[in-house]
Formats: structure tokens, sequence, C-alpha cells
């Protein structure tokens, strides 16, 4: 549907202004490092030595950004804009300049030729910003480098956001991805009572860097089927190389107009008690026919529209070549100085700024105020609008313990107790959010249907259960979508938990990678308000994916979290359920940090009573006396250390059985929750110091490190420690099946028989003293081999094992 607007001839021109200013700033921005007003004709050294960034999408950006100002000023709109196209920055960095925020969070860089000339030559320079919506731009919360991402951030910016409009720039090229494919379904996870709404723009400039983008080239009917298919309604707006500016003017801003109508329609209707703007439906109506058929824009336009049309003779304007630099050589090619100086005064800069640089009044007429202009609106800054997450206190989920490993608990249930508590307390203020791939109740999270239920807008049959309008456990099999849920959420003010199988993590290890880097810049930029720390719950881990197999044992996410700045990322192993409880408590207290929290859901011993929990994790790594032999005063023989629920379990049976046949034996029993610890001080916040290091591990003793995951980690992370020659460690290393629990540390050679093996390898004199115990050891995992076979469980011995102590 392609619509009209009743615009003024005199808004048309001041759009059109508005527009012509941020296209000739992007370009500025891309090629000037001198003469910003072109108050003389261009010379090679008002040229860039490297010439960076991406021209191609930045009129159609621009064209957004305009549509948008008036939007929001004529309707004193609360709205934010994902610029998914994000290597488009020149853009998006002319809009924060020209509507002036810019200029307050940079004060050299303000309204002036004076600022529009570093605005100029910061760009893609050294010591200057970098060429996409980075941390560094006002407005931005996603930054486009990666494509892939945007609508998912928007859907999150939008939850529980009831007053707030998204919109969101989809590329046509990031169209093809994967995860976007798949947020286009976030629609039928957005409650009009209590959410705010997202308006997808999918940009159509028809090429990415070499190649026709498939959207751009398939019949506009498939188009408008797929579209509809996905639940919107398109409007569109078209425009070709040769359009009457004011004709797509008055196209672009109907179809806002009309879009935003629709959008108030729906939530009106629901939020009244009546239907959506279309439909009556209450709460519990089960066809879902009810929910609304949100607008959309579909915008075409030329790639690198009114930029030099050819070049050479070769077309340019609306093709490939114009997705990053459309005239290159420019310092060196007298001709192509030229043309860029034709290109640039085309937009008649005179008009558009005064002799000092100021923007004149027409260029801003619709540019709004204070925190309603996009650069400024605090959603895009979260923390500004974040508030400290009202936690229970823990003694109320916390299990009993009298004595140490002899009663059993699942740790994420207790865990989803806690959540259901915080769930309830965050009811009126809808501040919280649980996202996981279809696995809440599997993960053993399904307390929090107590306190809400599973997000849900599409069609509902008698046999579900925990599915609502209004739910905030949102559940969907893509990682992708949890994740950027989650991101855009967070970013905005929020507080949530991402609940993941964890060999399932690695699907969004790049998302990961994306978000990590964002907070690491937000960091180091002193108006970017710190926001809650996204929180990973990694279960249904490798050690009890015993029945699945080989496909679902995966511990390496946390090696890929460890890879990246130590300044944002945590990594937690919390060993039973009460430390799980403290690293939940911990972990949903932080600001600007990445947290891996990995617990199963398999019933697992209890080690430690609450209090005993909270002193380990603010040690984050300590010594278990009570499961140790060693003497006051004295240095033990050899250290066991473990980090992990299974492998804890592990440790603690192979020191039960040193102590049972090795009585003499002085052995110190070591759990790492905490898995920077490892880390010297100097390379991580939470680093050990060197002194304290070898006061628990020792500086020359044997260590026999029983680790969760690839066992190469722990050489990494304390390689530069004394110790480290004598560490070794034992984990996982690929050697996977579908099997008896037990039989998968057998495998892996993590089990309590191969550690006292390796206890009487390493501990000097022990080879030859202990050779028997270290036989009997041999012999009990050939009978283990046999007994699995036959009987398919595991020993009766393991089974039935508990610490003796």
């Amino acid at each position: 549907m392609e619509t009209r607007s009743s615009l003024t001839d005199i808004a048309v021109e001041q759009l059109d202004a508005h527009w012509r200013a941020l296209n000739y700033l992007s370009a500025g921005q891309i090629y000037l490092r001198g003469n910003p007003l072109l108050t003389e004709h261009l010379r090679p050294d008002h040229i860039k030595p490297r010439l960076l960034g991406h021209w191609g999408t930045c009129p159609g950006l621009n064209l957004v950004y305009t549509h948008l100002n008036r939007v929001i000023s004529e309707r004193d709109l609360n709205a934010v804009c994902v610029w998914g196209p994000g290597h488009g920055g020149p853009a998006v960095l002319a809009g924060a300049w020209l509507e002036g925020t810019y200029g307050e969070l940079y004060p050299d860089v303000g309204r002036d030729a004076a600022g529009m000339g570093r605005l100029f030559r910061q760009f893609s320079t050294p010591g200057g910003v970098p060429s996409h919506a980075a941390p560094d731009v006002p407005g931005s919360f996603h930054e486009g480098g990666e494509l892939g991402y945007s609508l998912a951030h928007a859907y999150g910016a939008a939850l529980d956001n009831p007053d707030l409009v998204v919109a969101c720039v989809v590329g046509d090229g990031e169209a093809e991805t994967g995860p976007l494919a798949a947020s286009w379904h976030g629609n039928k996870f957005l409650d009009p009572v209590h959410d705010g709404a997202v308006l997808p723009i999918l940009h159509l400039n028809g090429y990415k860097i070499a190649n026709p983008t498939v959207l751009a080239r398939i019949p506009e009917d498939e188009l408008d089927a797929l579209l509809r298919g996905y639940g919107h309604e398109p409007l569109y707006v078209n425009a070709e190389p040769d359009s009457d500016p004011a004709h797509v003017h008055r196209s672009m801003a109907a179809a806002l107009d009309m879009a935003l109508d629709r959008i108030a329609a729906a939530q009106r209707g629901a939020r009244e008690g009546g239907g959506h703007g279309h439909a009556p439906r209450p709460d519990d109506a089960p066809d879902g026919l009810g929910r609304p058929r949100w607008p959309m824009i579909v915008l075409r336009t030329p790639k690198g529209w009114t930029g030099p049309a050819e070049v050479d003779g070769v077309p340019v304007e609306g093709t490939w070549r114009a997705h990053q630099v459309p005239l290159a050589a420019v310092r060196e090619n007298p001709d192509r100085l030229r043309e860029l100086d034709l290109w640039l005064r085309s937009y008649l800069p005179q008009e558009l700024f005064d002799e000092e640089g100021h923007p004149r009044e027409p260029v801003l007429a619709f540019v709004p105020s204070g925190d309603r202009r996009l650069g400024a609106n605090p959603h895009a800054n979260g923390g500004r609008l974040l508030r400290e997450l009202p936690l229970p206190d823990l003694a109320d989920h916390a299990v009993d313990v009298d004595k140490p490993g002899t009663r059993l608990h699942e740790p994420t249930r207790v865990l989803g107790g806690m959540l259901r508590q915080v769930m309830a307390d965050t009811a009126e203020r809808r501040d919280f959010r649980v996202m996981g791939a279809d696995e809440t109740a599997s993960n053993r999270l399904q307390d929090l249907y107590a306190a809400t239920d599973k997000s849900w807008q599409a069609r509902l049959l008698e046999v579900d259960e925990h599915l609502g309008r209004h739910g905030r456990v949102m559940e969907v099999l893509s990682e992708h979508l949890c994740q950027g849920w989650l991101e855009g959420y967070v970013l905005t003010g929020r507080h949530g938990l991402f609940s993941s199988y964890e060999a399932f993590a690695h699907i969004v290890d790049s998302m990961a990678s994306q978000h990590m880097k964002w907070i690491a810049t937000a960091r180091e930029i002193p108006w970017r308000a710190p926001v809650a720390g996204f929180n990973y719950l990694l279960t249904s881990h490798v050690w009890r994916q015993d029945h699945n197999g080989f496909s679902h044992q995966d511990p390496g996410f946390v090696d890929h979290v460890l890879n990246k700045r130590p300044d944002v990322v945590r990594v937690y192993l919390p060993p039973d359920a009460n430390t799980l409880l403290c690293v939940a408590d911990h972990v949903l207290r932080t600001r600007d940090v990445v947290n891996v929290v990995v617990a199963g859901k398999q019933p697992s011993f209890d080690w430690l009573t609450l209090e005993q929990a909270r002193a380990h994790c603010a040690r984050g790594a300590g010594i278990w006396e009570w499961a140790g032999t060693e003497r006051p005063g004295v240095d033990p023989d050899v250290v066991v250390a473990c980090a992990g629920d299974v492998p804890t379990q592990e440790a603690l049976a192979a020191a039960s059985l040193l102590r049972e046949h090795l009585p003499e034996l002085a052995v110190r029993v070591v759990n790492v929750v905490d898995m920077t610890r490892l880390v010297p001080r100097d390379q991580h916040p939470h680093g050990m110091p060197d002194k304290e290091f070898d006061a628990v591990f020792t500086r020359d003793k044997p260590v026999i490190f029983a680790y969760h995951g690839y066992p190469w980690l722990i050489h990494r992370l304390a390689y530069r420690r004394t110790v480290h020659p004598q560490i070794h460690v034992r984990g996982y290393k690929e050697m996977g099946t579908t099997t008896t629990p037990f039989d998968m540390v057998v495998r892996n050679d993590l089990d309590r028989y191969r550690l006292v093996m390796d206890v009487i390898d390493r501990v000097p004199g022990l080879a030859t003293h202990a050779a028997g115990l270290r036989q009997t050891m041999a012999d009990v995992r050939h009978r283990h081999h046999d007994w699995v076979r036959q009987h398919g469980t595991d020993l009766p011995e393991v089974v039935d094992w508990s610490w003796p102590g």
C-alpha cells in the first residue's frame, strides 16, 4: 500500500533541508579533513589520506532520521531507533550532531564550523570514532557492525516499555541473515497492553557489498505476501534516482503517520479492554486472530542515492559500486577532486549552514528538543533508567545442610524458587525477564510459572500450560532471539537472565562477542550510564547430557567468553545449590559485565551451608579444610582442586579414597567457583595476587585439577603462576556419547579412580609406595567398563556413594 501525505509545501522544504544537511554531513565525514563549509574549492590537502566509510546506505538512513524527527516533534512521541545498517555510521553521527546532542556530550564538536570540521576529521581516523553506530554515538544501542540482530534488539527494547515506539531500520542485506529471519516472529510475543511497539522499516537499496539482495529482487507481490505472512501490514515508500524528493518526503510522511495511527489504535483497543484496533480480544481469547497486524514500512531507495551517478562512464548510484566510497583516489586524481566538489556542492551547503557553520532555521524546524531527540532519549542510554532489582533473602530459599555430601538437591530447581520471588516482586514495575529456548521447565526453573506466564500472543489451545498474554518468561526455539531480546532489554535499562543448554550457547557465540565488545567500549565513555549485567545460566551441561549424547556435550562457551576483555567477563561454576543461590544474588546486582554461570539441573550433593556458601563465593576460590587431610602448620603433599559440580563430586570422592587408603598423605582440597580467580590480579580485576594464589595452591606441590570443561583453559588462566608446571588438569576431552553419567567421567579420565591414580603418579615416592592402590583403582575402572555394558547402569558403589566424613 503506497500512501500520500498532506504536508504543506513549507514543511516539505524544511524536511528536505534537514535531509540534504544530513547527506552533506555524511559525505563530509567520509572525505573531508578540512574546508568543511566549502568556502573554497577543494584541494588535495582538504581530503583525508585514507577514505573509509559506507556511503551507500546513508541517504536512506538520513531520510528515516529526518522523518522520525517530524513525528516525534508533532506527536510528542517517545521513540528510539535501531539502525540495522550500522555501518552507515556517518548518517547516525550526522543526525546526532545536527540535533545538538553530540555537541552537548562532546563540547569540542559543537554545531559550528569548528565542530563540523572535527566531526569530519574524527570519523574513521586513528584516535577518532569508529565507522559504525558504536557506543560513542548518542542514541545508539545497536552497533550494526555484524548484521542480523537489529530487529531482536528492537523487540527487546520495546518489552515492558508501554509508551515507547522503537523504529528499526532493517537493511536488505541484513534481512538475509538467519537471526533476522527469525526476528520477524517477535510480533507474536509483543503484548500491546504492557509493551511498546516496534516499527520495522525494511530498507531496500538493492545491493550488498558486491551482490544484489534477495528481498529487493523478488517480485513485489511475493515480498508483500512474505511480510504479511509474518504478521505485518506493509506500507510502501518508493524512490528512484530521478524521483522528485518532494514526492518521496510526502510519501514517507504519510507512511509514518499511518503506521503510528494504527499502532496507537491497536494499543488503545487492547489497553481499554476492547480489541486491538481490529477485532475484540479478551486476554483469554484462544484463536489469536485478535493479535494486531502491526504496520511496517518498506522503504525502497537507490543505493548511494544523490551521490555520483556515474564514474568513468560506469553506473555507481543505484548499484553495488556505491556501497562504500563511490569516488576513490580523490587526492591523487584532479578529475575526481572536481567531481567530489560538485557532488558536495549539490546539497547547497550555503543554504543549510550560515557563515559560522550553524544550521539555519529551516534545517532545524522539525528537530525535537531535550530527551525527545533520538540522540538524547534515555532508553538509548539505559543505565539512566536502571533501578536496583529487589532481591529476596537467600535464607528463604536455601537448603539445609547438616553434613556435607549426604543430601541431594537439583540446584537450578532451588534457583527457580528464588527467581520466582524476583519475578513476583517486580510484577508491578515489570523490569525483569527470563529468556530460554524452550527449556525453562527442562532446566528446572518452572517455579517461575507461579509468578508469571510465558509470553504468547498467538493461538491458544486447551492443552497449553503457562501461556499468557502478559507473561514475562520468553520461550522461543531460537537462541539468537533469546540473546537479542535480552540484549535489547538490558541495554534499555532492565534486568534479566538467559537460560540455555550449555552446548547450545555456542549458537550465540558471535552475538555474545558483539555485546561484550559494546560493553567494553561503553565502560570507557563517561556519559554512558552502567547497565545491568547480562546473565547466562548454562545448565543441562556436558556431564549430565549422557542421555542426549555427543551432540549435546560441549562446555566450550566459557572458553569463548574468557577470550574477551577481562574487565567485562565473569565465569562462575557453583558446586551446589546454596552456592548457586549466592552466585545468582551476586550476578543480578552487577553492572556492565557479562556473567556466565554453569550449574547442573540433576540431583547433586549439598556441600555448603548458606553462610559457608556466602563466604566461599566472596573468596571465589578456597580451601575446604573439612575435605582434606593436611595437618596444621605443615605443607600439603598434594592439592586436589576442582571447579564445577560433577568435578567437585569426583574430586571429593577421590579425596575420600585417599583418606581411606593413604591416611598419612596430606591432601588439600581446593574448590574454585569464580574461574577468573585463577588469573593474576594485573590481568583481571577478580584475579588472585600471586602471594594469595601461592598460599592456596602452593608454589611447588602437585596440583590435580578436576575441571568442568576443556582442560587447557586452566593452563591458559594459570600459566603465569609459579606452580603451573605442577598443575595437571582433567576435564572434558571430546570423549562423548550416549551412556551413563559415571561412564561420561570415566571416558574423559575425570573419574575419582583416575584422579587417585594421578595423585599417585605425581606425588614423589608414591609410585612405588602405593603401586598396589593404583592397580586397584585401574581394576575398578575396568570393572566399570564391563558393568555398564552388561547392566546399563553405573557401579553400585558409585550410585550409592556419599561423603563419609
